[in-house]
């Protein structure tokens, strides 16, 4: 009967569980961040399913990656640094503000040294937009595999709140929330003129980021934990300044302008179910 089903399930996650209770933190966190790559990797994946992408098509997939990017700012890095910043007792909101501001700074002030290192043409444009998407993306992947880091790291010092559950459900959220992540990716660099094969290809590293800094994080779990709110806010910045200057703008090209503003609405909307339903 279903009560039967539900103790058996029950059970088999507790073993689970317990059989993992077995091995080194480092080493969770390290195959809990391949999990989340290995979803990046199947976001990637979504550039083979067009052969050929007309550019009304790839305008919706920049303005999806748009919304997925804003949304992901706010409920996968700048939400979590001020539940982290209350956490340790530090001024949130100005950490927070900080890290945002500074990250913005950082990709405005490249955005201005990278048109004297390559020729003003059309191809160095959508160079320019390619690397800071790539750059934007990685770097925000890099505090959530920190964070999934501290998570099991955390259980070495048995912290406040930290436990194995948790720290799976975690990763299994950003592994999830990863697989538009991928997409919001590699279409955009499809449409920029690579192809499927390149495209998939970065799209797919900027993903591996995050089990080398799970590693970081379990290892300096102590130290990481302080900084991490700042360095989360510091993506998030980086990462509205990329949404502001290139991507909705570009979209914004096409004459249905409208149709463009509604795939920013639904990328925005499918990552924050995301985030919100595995946060």
């Amino acid at each position: 009967n279903a009560s039967y089903r539900k103790y058996n399930t029950m059970r088999c996650i507790f073993n689970m569980i317990n059989y993992l209770s077995n091995y080194n933190n480092i080493f969770l966190a390290f195959v809990a961040c391949l999990f989340t790559w290995l979803i990046t990797i199947l976001g990637a994946m979504v550039v083979f399913l067009f052969k050929k992408v007309n550019k009304t098509l790839l305008d919706a997939m920049l303005g999806f990656a748009a919304g997925v990017m804003i949304s992901a700012s706010f409920f996968s890095l700048i939400s979590p640094a001020l539940s982290m910043s209350e956490n340790l007792n530090i001024n949130g909101p100005i950490i927070v503000t900080i890290g945002f501001i500074c990250g913005g700074l950082l990709l405005f002030i490249g955005d201005k040294i990278f048109p004297k290192i390559i020729k003003k043409n059309e191809k160095a444009k959508n160079f320019k937009r390619t690397f800071m998407l790539i750059f934007s993306i990685t770097l925000h992947n890099i505090p959530e595999g920190l964070a999934v880091g501290v998570a099991f790291g955390s259980l070495r010092y048995n912290l406040h709140g930290a436990s194995l559950i948790s720290a799976i459900i975690l990763a299994f959220g950003i592994g999830l929330q990863n697989f538009p992540e991928g997409t919001a990716v590699s279409l955009p660099l499809k449409r920029d003129g690579m192809s499927s094969k390149k495209a998939f290809l970065i799209g797919s590293l900027t993903g591996i980021v995050e089990p080398i800094a799970s590693v970081i994080g379990a290892l300096l779990v102590l130290k990481v934990r302080t900084i991490l709110p700042f360095l989360l806010a510091f993506a998030a910045g980086a990462m509205i300044y990329v949404v502001v200057e290139e991507l909705i703008p570009e979209s914004q090209t096409n004459k249905s302008k409208d149709l463009m503003a509604i795939f920013t609405i639904l990328g925005f909307a499918v990552m924050m179910f995301l985030d919100v339903f595995f946060g």
